[in-house]
């Protein structure tokens, strides 16, 4: 599987729901309540599922390193930026010149090696649901678990339109929560592990970061 999260942005949906650290998996919230009913679940797992979703919409802006690692052991860095509603920047560390901008109209792929951008609507795509504000409740997702470990909350869940994009597993630290790591598992149980690095929230991100990018042609006009 290739490293490179930030292409399955605007490959098909099974892909995109794979993607590790552009948090396309976070859509998964918009449905937790329902899902958890749907798995039934206890009352107190389900109280974690609300608590997480709260969490979520609590959050207008954030930015973090991320590290992931897909199931070849490859391991790639970058950062990530999210204001929402419909802005988010994920950013790869060199020698990976790929970028994704969300600008609150298109998700916008650039390779800066080669000069290549790649262009979608963003409410076509799976980032439209974390990044809308507010995330709603839907019943488009099964929660399957809900685990806690001291100082860890873990919901796994799966979409039921899409059974066979495999599994999401996303891991909170607990009291307060703070979205820490997920785990995307495929029908193959391939696993790709994503993990955010200094999580901050609540800060005043300029605009020039979700600006769309522009692409320069041979002749050096944009």
């Amino acid at each position: 599987m290739n490293a490179d999260l930030t292409k399955r942005f605007h490959l098909p949906r099974r892909r995109l729901l794979q993607a590790g650290a552009g948090l396309a998996v976070l859509p998964f919230l918009s449905a937790l309540s329902a899902g958890a009913a749907n798995a039934e679940l206890s009352q107190q797992d389900i109280a974690d599922v609300k608590r997480v979703e709260a969490y979520i919409n609590s959050i207008g802006t954030l930015q973090a390193s991320f590290q992931q690692v897909d199931p070849n052991q490859a391991i790639s860095t970058g950062r990530i930026y999210l204001r929402r509603p419909g802005r988010m920047r994920v950013e790869y560390d060199p020698p990976n010149p790929l970028l994704i901008i969300a600008d609150g109209v298109l998700i916008s792929q650039l390779d800066r090696k080669i000069g290549e951008l790649s262009q979608m609507p963003l409410k076509q795509s799976t980032a439209w649901f974390l990044l809308r504000d507010p995330i709603d409740i839907g019943d488009d997702i099964t929660v399957t678990k809900v685990d806690r470990r001291p100082g860890l909350l873990s919901v796994t869940m799966f979409e039921n339109d899409e059974p066979d994009n495999g599994t999401v597993e996303l891991i909170f630290l607990d009291d307060p929560i703070v979205l820490t790591q997920w785990i995307v598992t495929d029908t193959d149980a391939n696993q790709v592990r994503v993990g955010l690095i200094d999580v901050e929230t609540g800060l005043q991100l300029p605009a020039s970061l979700f600006a769309t990018p522009r692409v320069s042609t041979r002749d050096g006009s944009k």
